[in-house]
């Protein structure tokens, strides 16, 4: 049907979706001779079958023969295969076709100096939900060697190899997923959905269109009887974005001869979701991390930017918040907001030869005309649009030039790419001296941090998928006005980017993001319509979570390119870090130390063994007998240039045509070529999310369905005392909050410990020496902790001198007493408390009286106005409420609605049914 057709019959514009993968759990079968892979959806109705030559010693063959069976169909195949590789007809006492391996995708194929091997996926856990698609994280794989030991070409270095490959631990923050891309923000996932493909839907392959015949035959379509059209939907398959795909080289020998749905693409980062809870209405708030797999690796090893313009340690970091009561991309509220750090983008390095925690910052190459930092913001225009906005927080001032050397290079980069850019498209560049205003007294770091997030954020606006603002209309606030972005007919699009960057872009970057971040959340919620005012304060729920979450993110960053934890947390620059923690702080940075000089090596080359950047061949050096990789990563070292990139129009042709809005998001005839479009069903499998999340067609649990244990606000943050006011949003106090006792996971030997030894810890550090907290520290357990601290001394010498019995364990009970009651036991009643409760327990003895010999006066007793009154003193007698004539007419109105009586409808009534209506579900 066409679109005059559609236009004529007022029907609506088919729906797009994304195509959810067809092989979601897979059985390795075992012969001598191949290997069989099984795969089925999610549903075990569809089935397809990949045969794999095992008799092949050095060469990787693969048969798909693109095949749908159903269940019957490969129960009946998997019985003749068995029946046909035993070794004698009709023995059963042998099998010929054996179960290798269960498993839930393929990370790819591999190949050193012997034969193929095949990395699976064998466990799984979930860690997060967008809209229905499931992110899962690699818990466990199984690496398979390929070919039959009868034909293994054996090599002494074999062994080493597989042993450096498998340094790069798959089971720590690599994520994937069935039917969300996860290479891609939520803004391209989102936005790809609404592009215009009726001018661009392809013809389907012969082999398609049976399997679609297929299952329309099996699907079910109430409008068929009727003889109304079915409902036809564009199916969206996207090209995955490489440079954020960390086993794009492992599947790149199969992609063309296999089909899509065995290709499986892996990131590598963070992911974390929380949830938050607003009066019982559930918003999750949802942190995203890929790291770049190009110019990858660890801390001295990778500096600066290789010389296709990738820098080192970059990483895209995005936080998306959506209301979790409504499920459907369609018909929910997304927001998400998207920045990147990445390592200054010139080439220079450090010399880690001389053992010192400080190696010296050296430049390696001349780049007077920007060369390299021209190739890296072109990505950056192409992907994010403009502006981009460079938050530079190395230090200005130093007795010896360290990392002033990279800020003295960068701004002149930067002035020269802008004077060949339009002036509403130039690069913005904000250098801050983060490390200065944190020794001084008189500044307070994150008010600036503030400063310059709100700025950002105005900007580069944010993404939200719905277009009726009611917040603004309701609850204006005078910033909403200046919040930039590009509006759309369905909401609103990020453009541009925040590229945030300090030396190692992990301890300072990461506090400066979070800052981005809390800004952007609270345009977030506000456009939601969840507060009044685009504005968070600090110690509320709310950004208890968010600042919680974002610790785990740059804790794990961290990990992967410095070797530690986070030296300086939010904390820290808050200045309201616990002393207790400084012992911590120097551990961090001994780790620190400590992997960058001995084990960074190993894991550098594991990670450009697991990349393919170095590929082992036996007329080649060995990994290990390689001086540096440098040459691995700058790929213009090795062979002569063809083709030299203007030094004046440095960007990529059409980019600037449809700025601010990013390239890769416009639909144009370059950017469909990476978009394969199908027509199907309505109903068909390959888009149905919802029978994908919820499988109805099989018996669940609720504790499957509902499986990720995250975070959430209510249960962990709330206050657990009466009275308090339940809003994520109110300020509290740090002894009311509900972290302290369930944060605290320190034994009673430990507590026992820490009050030993509080006499002899060293005094607080001063306010110029950064401290820092662990990872699961909050500024309640700096109360807790020190309140112990603080303590253990008395509590001592009580015991000793005999005024005191009490022992340090009742003490360390009656402590947990004040959480959830509000009082400390431990402290003597005063006498206005006392007296209170005498009158109280007073007026408990005579309420139950019901004979009185004599009028009693309440006022005697305790100062109480009375809310009702009583005919007779007793508990048993209460007279009827009165009430008014408006709200007994109100209820006989409704009484007689349920008696099928309707009263007619004035013009107020439907008035206030619109306006319910309009807010309800418009």
């Amino acid at each position: 049907m066409d679109c005059d057709c559609l236009e004529n019959t007022g029907l609506k514009m088919p729906q797009s979706a994304g195509i959810i993968s067809g092989i979601q759990r897979m059985v390795l079968y075992e012969t001598r001779a191949r290997y069989f892979l099984v795969g089925t959806n999610q549903a075990q109705t569809k089935h397809r079958v990949l045969k794999i030559d095992r008799t092949e010693p050095k060469d990787l063959v693969i048969i798909d023969d693109k095949h749908v069976y159903s269940q019957q169909e490969v129960r009946e195949l998997l019985g003749r295969l068995d029946l046909g590789n035993r070794t004698k007809i009709g023995q059963k006492g042998s099998s010929g076709l054996s179960r290798a391996v269960s498993a839930f995708g393929i990370v790819g194929f591999v190949r050193f100096l012997e034969g193929y091997y095949i990395v699976l996926i064998t466990k799984r856990r979930k860690m997060a939900d967008i809209g229905g698609h499931s992110i899962y994280k690699i818990e466990d794989t199984s690496m398979i060697y390929i070919p039959n030991d009868s034909v293994r070409v054996t090599h002494p270095d074999e062994a080493r190899y597989v042993r450096i490959f498998q340094n790069v631990d798959l089971s720590s923050n690599f994520y994937f997923s069935y039917s969300y891309d996860l290479s891609h923000s939520l803004q391209y996932n989102l936005t790809l959905l609404q592009r215009p493909y009726e001018l661009w839907s392809s013809p389907e392959t012969s082999a398609e269109e049976e399997v679609q015949t297929q299952s329309k035959q099996d699907s079910f379509d109430i409008f068929e009887d009727e003889g109304l059209p079915t409902q036809v939907v564009y199916g969206i398959q996207n090209e995955p974005y490489y440079k954020y795909v960390w086993n794009g080289k492992l599947l790149e020998r199969v992609k063309d001869i296999v089909h899509h749905d065995w290709l499986m693409y892996i990131i590598h980062g963070f992911c974390g979701q929380s949830k938050l809870l607003i009066y019982g209405r559930p918003v999750h708030i949802t942190l995203i991390a890929r790291r770049s797999s190009k110019f990858a690796g660890t801390r001295f090893l990778k500096r600066g930017a290789n010389c296709e313009g990738d820098v080192a340690n970059e990483v895209e970091t995005e936080q998306i918040v959506h209301d979790a009561s409504v499920m459907s991309f369609t018909a929910g509220s997304y927001s998400s907001y998207v920045q990147v750090r990445g390592s200054v983008p010139l080439y220079w390095s450090q010399d880690i030869s001389t053992m010192m925690p400080k190696p010296p910052i050296r430049l390696d190459q001349a780049d007077p005309y920007a060369h390299v930092a021209g190739l890296h913001f072109d990505q950056m225009l192409q992907r994010f649009g403009s502006p981009i906005i460079i938050l530079n927080l190395v230090k200005k001032r130093e007795k010896r030039k360290h990392e002033k050397i990279l800020s003295e290079e960068l701004y002149p980069a930067v002035t020269n790419l802008n004077q060949f850019l339009p002036p509403e498209n130039s690069i913005d560049y904000i250098a801050w001296d983060m490390a200065r205003y944190t020794k001084s007294k008189l500044c307070n770091v994150l008010d600036r941090l503030s400063m310059i997030a709100e700025n950002v954020v105005k900007r580069t606006g944010f993404f939200i998928n719905r277009s009726d603002f009611y917040c603004h209309t309701i609850r204006p606030d005078d910033r909403w006005g200046d919040v930039g972005g590009h509006i759309t007919a369905s909401g609103r699009v990020q453009t541009g980017v925040l590229r945030t960057n300090c030396v190692d872009c992990l301890d300072r970057t990461n506090t400066a993001q979070f800052m981005v971040g809390k800004c952007a959340l609270a345009y977030q919620l506000y456009a939601l319509g969840m507060i009044d005012k685009p504005k968070l304060q600090f110690d509320t729920d709310c950004v208890r979570l968010f600042e919680e979450l974002y610790e785990d993110h740059g804790d794990t960053l961290s990990l992967q390119y410095g070797g530690s934890q986070l030296v300086h947390r939010v904390k820290t620059y808050r200045k309201i870090a616990p002393w207790t923690q400084h012992s911590k702080d120097i551990m961090q940075t001994l780790s620190r130390y400590y992997s960058n000089a001995f084990s960074d090596a190993d894991r550098q080359d594991a990670i450009n063994l697991f990349l393919q950047v170095y590929q082992p061949s036996e007329s080649k050096p060995h990994l290990w007998e390689l001086p540096t990789d440098f040459y691995l990563h700058q790929r213009n070292t090795m062979a002569l240039l063809q083709d030299r990139r203007s030094y004046t129009l440095w960007w990529s042709d059409g980019i600037l045509s449809y700025l601010p809005v990013a390239y890769d998001e416009v639909p144009c005839e370059e950017t469909m070529k990476k978009v394969k479009v199908k027509r199907v069903n309505r109903f068909d499998e390959s888009i149905d999310i919802y029978t994908e999340f919820f499988k109805p067609y099989e018996i669940t649990s609720f504790d499957d369905t509902f499986c990720i244990a995250m975070t959430n606000s209510a249960r962990e943050f709330m206050p657990k005392t009466v009275g308090v006011d339940p809003s994520p949003f109110t300020v509290r106090k740090p002894e009311e909050t509900g972290k302290s006792v369930l944060a605290n996971k320190s034994s009673k030997e430990e507590t026992l410990l820490q009050r030993k030894t509080a006499a002899s810890a060293p005094p607080p550090p001063s306010e110029e020496a950064i401290s820092s907290t662990s990872e699961d520290d909050s500024e309640e357990d700096r109360d807790d902790d020190g309140s112990v601290s603080q303590r253990s001394t008395p509590i001592k010498l009580l015991t000793e001198s005999g005024e005191s019995n009490r022992t340090g364990e009742e003490i360390h009970q009656q402590q947990l007493v004040k959480e959830p009651y509000g009082l400390n036991l431990a402290e003597f009643p005063s006498e206005d408390d006392l007296l209170t409760y005498e009158r109280f327990a007073h007026l408990g003895e005579s309420q139950h009286r019901v004979e009185r010999t004599e009028c009693i006066n309440l006022a005697n007793i305790i100062c109480l106005e009375p809310v009702s009154c009583f005919p007779d003193d007793s508990i048993y007698a209460v007279s009827l409420p009165q009430v008014d004539r408006d709200s007994r007419d109100e209820f006989e109105s409704h009484v007689l609605t349920g008696q099928g009586q309707v009263r007619v409808l004035c013009r107020d009534d439907m008035l206030m049914y619109r306006e319910y209506v309009k807010n309800r579900y418009m």
